[in-house]
């Protein structure tokens, strides 16, 4: 497929292909379903997809799928009645694995292994009354890291030690694109790929360091990744590709993988969740040439977050401080409620989900003056930390267990969170950071932010206008008609300035002309089948606007 198809996504004939977007370890709705930043958004309580633990058989070795490898202590397990799988269940699992030839045997043994700590009830809950918030020095205040001095010398050594690494698995599907979502036009005909290169280039030009951009593909996005790529082979920055595992979807009734039964399509399989980064670039080889290359950390984070750059005071302190692992974390606000954040358990940092909330303490999860941040996903790791976990098989991260329906078929696909392994390595932190590294764009409402004037592109960095006064982004509410790229750009003759704007909700076949001012609370509905047409030049300023007269009033 040809690069310009994927450029010229927004046009209207353009559609879906014919897989779903939500087998995509992306997150759909910003700051929600409880994966805040970027986490996964859909998380289900374990009870709630399989119900089915019985027996191991006689003699059976577990050892092998890791259901009984050690792991830092936790609050008391998830009551279980036994070790646990009917009969058969898992020795038959492996059996039908073995037939999957579309797979390596690292991605067999990964699916077989997680599917059985699955099945075992392994997963642990949290004791509440053990919560405790972190300190200062768990989640360092962005604001109280040394800047780097000004020697560019000292700066080329830093960057000399990163990789930069963008999740870039993820389908432009729900916003009415084909292709990858990287390669959705942002800002002045710049793709997110097209910005995050140059980005890269920038730093590499400015202080003669070679800083590669490593790009995390699915197996949806691969094929049409290594064509894109192509047209950077001028470009100042080395790029390397590599593949996340590919999963088997399970037939709910019998936990069969659905390729086994003849489902061999895109359908059958699914990408395991952004928790896969860390064994996906050890089992490609990937982690092993980056180490050998003399890299040290890298910096992960969703090829759509235009906020996540490299910032040079958080990989100084890492260094100086000798830190495995950092999570950027940012203040909740109300949309946020539902975000994953950061705790102290049991003398370890880790990542609280609402998915592992007791019931009655979700009202109080969701509180901001308890629990103020919530995770970016963006996310800063020692590289031979990683090498040493993987390898002895010590990631553990919470399952999520995501059942979906598929041609009437009930299927279930078990993912991980990159987040949750923050548990797992030495000298783990946060930092809280300004919302500005957190702007993801996941939504056409997002797209009306950093296409507006609120906004300005230099360099490949998405700078907002100094002149907004309030530090908080206006609120945008879109109606189904904006929801597909090419739609939202034919309603707009221009995207109207809104520096002053506070909200902006627009319902039914509403259509804006050029030039137009947006302030305060604005409110523009069209009347249901009527059309409503916003004249050039208008100003609204705290209004809602139902007809023209509403304009001039």
């Amino acid at each position: 497929m040809p690069i310009g198809k994927f450029r010229n996504c927004t046009s209207s004939r353009h559609n879906p292909p014919e897989y779903t977007l939500a087998a995509l370890p992306i997150q759909d709705i910003k700051g929600g379903g409880g994966g805040g930043g970027g986490s996964i958004g859909y998380f289900f309580s374990i009870q709630d997809s399989v119900n089915r633990i019985a027996q191991v058989p006689s003699g059976f070795d577990l050892s092998a799928t890791g259901i009984f490898q050690s792991r830092p202590k936790m609050a008391a397990a998830t009551a279980v009645a036994s070790p646990a799988v009917e009969t058969d269940q898992i020795s038959k699992l492996q059996a039908e694995v073995t037939k999957l030839n579309q797979i390596s045997d690292n991605e067999k043994r990964g699916f077989v292994r997680l599917v059985s700590r699955h099945l075992s009830g392994e997963e642990e809950r949290i004791e509440w009354e053990k919560i405790k918030t972190p300190t200062d020095e768990v989640v360092v205040p962005y604001d109280t890291m040394a800047a780097l001095g000004e020697d560019p010398l000292e700066t080329k050594q830093l960057l000399d030690k990163l990789v930069v690494l963008k999740l870039n698995g993820g389908l432009g599907t729900t916003m009415g694109c084909t292709g990858p979502k990287s390669v959705i036009e942002v800002r002045n005909g710049l793709t997110f790929l097209d910005l995050i290169v140059k980005q890269i280039e920038s730093l590499n030009n400015k202080y003669d360091s070679r800083v590669p951009l490593v790009l995390m593909n699915s197996f949806n996005t691969h094929d049409d990744t290594i064509k894109i790529v192509e047209k950077y082979s001028r470009s100042n920055i080395d790029i390397h590709i590599f593949n996340q595992s590919q999963y088997p979807r399970l037939v709910e009734e019998d936990l069969t993988p659905w390729p086994t039964k003849g489902r061999t399509d895109k359908e059958g399989w699914y990408p395991p969740g952004h928790g896969d980064v860390f064994p996906a670039l050890l089992n490609s080889g990937k982690l092993g040439e980056l180490l050998s290359q003399g890299k040290e950390y890298v910096f992960i984070a969703n090829s759509d977050n235009l906020g996540a750059i490299v910032d040079l005071k958080i990989l100084n302190h890492m260094v100086k401080n000798k830190n495995e692992y950092c999570m950027e974390v940012t203040p909740k606000t109300l949309a946020d409620v539902k975000g994953g954040t950061l705790i102290s358990y049991e003398g370890r940092v880790q990542l609280l989900e609402i998915a592992q909330v007791p019931e009655e303490h979700v009202g109080e999860f969701k509180s901001i003056e308890k629990f103020k941040i919530f995770n970016t996903n963006n996310l800063w790791v020692n590289l031979k930390a990683i090498k040493r976990l993987v390898e002895a098989d010590a990631l553990k991260m919470e399952i999520i267990p995501n059942p979906k329906e598929v041609d009437g078929v009930k299927v279930l696909q078990l993912e991980t969170a990159a987040g949750a392994a923050i548990r797992f390595f030495d000298r783990a932190i946060g930092v809280n950071v300004p919302r500005s590294r957190f702007l993801p764009v996941k939504a056409t409402s997002d797209l009306l932010l950093v296409q507006s004037d609120l906004y300005t592109v230099e360099e490949g960095f998405v700078i907002r206008n100094p002149a907004r006064v309030n530090p908080a982004n206006p609120s945008i509410e879109l109606g189904p008609e904006f929801k597909k790229v090419g739609n939202f750009l034919k309603r707009f003759k221009s995207i109207p300035s809104i520096i002053d704007l506070d909200s902006l909700k627009v319902s039914g076949d509403v259509w804006f002309g050029s030039g137009i001012i947006l302030k305060g609370k604005v409110t523009v509905e069209a009347k249901q089948g009527g059309k409503l047409e916003i004249p050039d030049e208008s100003v609204i300023e705290n209004k809602v606007v139902s007809n023209l007269e509403d304009i001039a009033n």
